[in-house]
């Protein structure tokens, strides 16, 4: 085997970097592929880490010594598709902009739309539950989700859920597949509920304003009003700066924070308007276009802000939520934050869900070291989830537990909820072959 395929499924997209390389990558084009390399590994109880394009911001689908990674990305064929009943079937590995691209010509989408989307898997966004900039309106990933076919860790397929858009036949072990993060079972098919594309114009809305709790307090209003925008993200001073200096644009010009608004459907343009006087009334600047290059030159400043920090050194990305109306004063605790531990943490937030994914940047190792995160920074983040639990929210809004957040799960979940959670493993996986030292 190439040394390359092992190397690289050592890390993914967080940073995170595993201490050896694991024994073999086995890239499955079946079924019958994932069955058999599960009845092997059960047979001998090698562990098995499930892992699609590797975009995870979790650590979830990093391996190590000894284990197998097997990897669905060639799983990647729409298997149907059904306009009438507004579905398609495919396979794990399909990526989401490609599926959505080969939607578009029969006027359907799939709604589901991670920053990511580019080069993200279905599968992948199925395992963490993915959430990203439409889902404030359109539902994350478990909205979209029908029927499922899972290979258990013993070579079994599982057939799960259904094609009709209603049924409650016993207990729903679609759902708990779904942010399931490969501990329960692989998936290899996917039975998804589509949509009509929308209709009526749609507008973008590009507002500044002088701090960034001005914004979060606008995106909260906007929600309060009874608004379901598309699309609202909010950008702080440091998130602009970065952009800035990535695209070469001057946005953190026009002010300290940027909130992206998007509204789409019949009532479209109403909607925007009652934006625009929710936004200036609190202070900001804005301005809305309906011009489709324009709204999409908007949303690419958005999903620059990852790509942004990377080219800035090793990122750790971070992922809590908070009721809406909390936003404000989550943006005011991460600034305390900031202030006790003398450090920037960059800062985006899917303000329509109270979704905020603060960054923070790990200074860059020595060539052939591995990235280490300082322990001030771990300090950090721990205040960060506590003050996101203290205001009702979660540790992980959309991209899971992984490796990164397993030490705080116990203090979201409480120990009989987590003690009930390991029993629920046991249940699908027994000798603990799938993902091990993953969520648990």
């Amino acid at each position: 085997m190439e040394p390359s395929a092992l190397e690289s499924a050592r890390t993914d997209k967080s940073g995170h970097v595993s201490a050896t390389a694991p024994l073999a990558v086995v890239t499955a084009r079946s079924v019958e592929d994932v069955q058999a390399t599960l009845r092997i590994a059960d047979e001998f109880r090698m562990p098995v880490v499930p892992r699609g394009a590797g975009t995870g911001l979790a650590g979830g689908a990093i391996a190590e010594a000894g284990e197998i990674v097997l990897s669905t990305l060639a799983m990647n064929r729409v298997l149907e598709l059904s306009p009438a009943d507004e579905l398609a079937v495919v396979e794990p590995g399909i990526l989401n902009g490609d599926f959505n691209d080969s939607l578009r010509e029969h006027g359907l989408w799939f709604a589901p739309d991670p920053a990511s989307r580019a080069i993200s898997t279905i599968g992948g966004n199925i395992a963490t539950n993915a959430g990203g900039l439409l889902c404030a309106k359109y539902g994350v990933t478990r909205e979209a989700i029908l029927g499922l076919k899972v290979v258990l860790a013993d070579g079994r397929l599982l057939e799960l859920g259904h094609r009709s858009v209603k049924g409650v036949s016993g207990l729903d072990l679609t759902a708990l597949m779904i942010g399931s993060e490969g501990t329960l079972g692989v998936i290899v098919e996917a039975t998804l509920r589509l949509r009509q594309l929308p209709r009526g114009t749609v507008a973008t809305i590009g507002a500044y304003f002088p701090d960034v709790r001005s914004a979060a307090t606008a995106s909260a209003a906007i929600t309060a009003a009874g608004l379901a925008p598309a699309v609202m993200e909010l950008l702080d001073a440091a998130s602009l700066h970065a952009i800035d200096a990535y695209l070469g644009l001057d946005l953190s010009s026009r002010g300290t924070a940027c909130l992206l608004v998007q509204t789409d459907g019949v009532a479209s343009a109403a909607e925007a308007d009652e934006v625009l006087a929710i936004i200036r009334s609190l202070g900001g600047e804005a301005e809305s276009s309906t011009d489709a290059v324009e709204g999409e030159r908007l949303l690419a400043i958005r999903r620059a802000f990852h790509p942004a920090l990377e080219a800035q050194g090793t990122v750790l990305i971070e992922d809590v939520a908070v009721p809406r109306s909390m936003l404000p004063e989550m943006f005011r605790r991460i600034g305390a934050i900031e202030e006790k531990y003398g450090i920037a943490i960059p800062t985006v937030a899917h303000a329509g869900d109270g979704n905020l994914h603060p960054n923070f940047l790990i200074e860059e190792s020595a060539p052939g070291e591995l990235p280490q995160v300082p322990e001030r920074i771990w300090e950090a983040a721990g205040d960060l989830f506590a003050a996101a639990l203290e205001l009702g929210g979660t540790l992980t809004g959309e991209h899971g537990v992984g490796i990164l957040k397993r030490r705080w799960l116990g203090k979201e979940l409480g120990q009989d909820q987590l003690a009930l959670q390991r029993e629920i493993k046991r249940v699908f996986d027994p000798r603990g072959i799938l993902n091990p030292g993953k969520v648990f």
